[in-house]
């Protein structure tokens, strides 16, 4: 009995290092497989708006990271893991991803955007709702472009122009983030 406590004890802490880390409540695996490739958990933490808990948000990278141009200049796959802490209109969030993207572009770079920006608003449009716990994961892929998938499923054709992913990546990452706090979680700054 006492041994059977045992390995059982230790199955859980072996289960619990999977995760590098949890964020109100989600965990994050300290890697993830994404064309053949590992990447690392670069950081994770919590859009706020206000006071509210609004989603959590991880970001994974061949290798660490702690710049925004680190970030955009690393070569290989990437990717955005979000989870919803509250009830949205994905229609809702499709804008603020568009104004976010807005906030933290050039007026040149911005006006070759528009069409990815207005399908990915349609994309988010169908989804009506996005309900706590729901997820979605901006996925850029060499060689493929930029795959969105909500709740597991990908969302249309790739977004293939290497712009549209470093646009999205402004979003939390640029000058006018969607919140400072996130941004230094993502970068792995305490």
């Amino acid at each position: 009995m006492k041994y059977r406590f045992v390995c059982v004890a230790l199955a859980g802490l072996l289960a619990a290092s999977a995760h590098a880390v949890t964020v109100a409540g989600v965990a994050y695996p300290e890697s993830v497989e994404q064309q053949g490739a590992a990447l690392v958990l670069n950081g994770a933490g919590i859009r706020y708006k206000a006071v509210f808990k609004v989603y959590t948000a991880a970001l994974y990278l061949g290798k660490k990271a702690n710049t925004p141009e680190a970030v955009v200049a690393m070569p290989g796959p990437k990717r955005i893991s979000i989870t919803m802490l509250r009830d949205i209109d994905a229609g809702e969030l499709g804008k603020l991803f568009t104004r976010g993207v807005d906030e933290n572009t050039s007026r040149s770079e911005l006006s070759k955007l528009v069409p990815g920006l207005y399908r990915m608003g349609q994309i988010f449009s169908e989804q009506k709702r996005l309900q706590v716990g729901d997820t979605f994961e901006l996925d850029w892929m060499p060689g493929m472009g930029t795959v969105l998938l909500v709740r597991g499923k990908p969302q249309g054709e790739p977004f293939t122009e290497p712009e549209f992913f470093n646009a999205l990546l402004r979003i939390w990452l640029g000058p006018n983030p969607a919140d400072w706090r996130l941004k230094d979680a993502l970068l792995g700054k305490p």
